[in-house]
């Protein structure tokens, strides 16, 4: 198992990134993606690193609705 700081963007159709819930979270799991999709509520959409190189998981319901989560080693 690995510890992450995982940063969780809860982002609504109709209030967008503006108005998203944001969370700090400190996690253990085998690997970003094994923990989104244990504990996540949307599909996986796209993983990719942002210039820090953390792993950067957006899921989302095909309505709007996105759950963005960023973890750091």
């Amino acid at each position: 198992m690995n510890e992450y700081e995982v940063f969780v963007e809860d982002i609504t159709s109709c209030g967008g990134e503006k108005y998203a819930k944001k969370e700090l979270l400190e996690v253990e799991a085998d690997s970003p993606e094994a923990y989104v999709r244990e504990h996540g509520r949307h599909p996986i959409i796209d993983i990719s690193t942002n210039e820090k190189g953390d792993t950067v998981i957006l899921t989302g319901d095909g309505i709007g609705n996105l759950v963005r989560y960023t973890f750091s080693a």
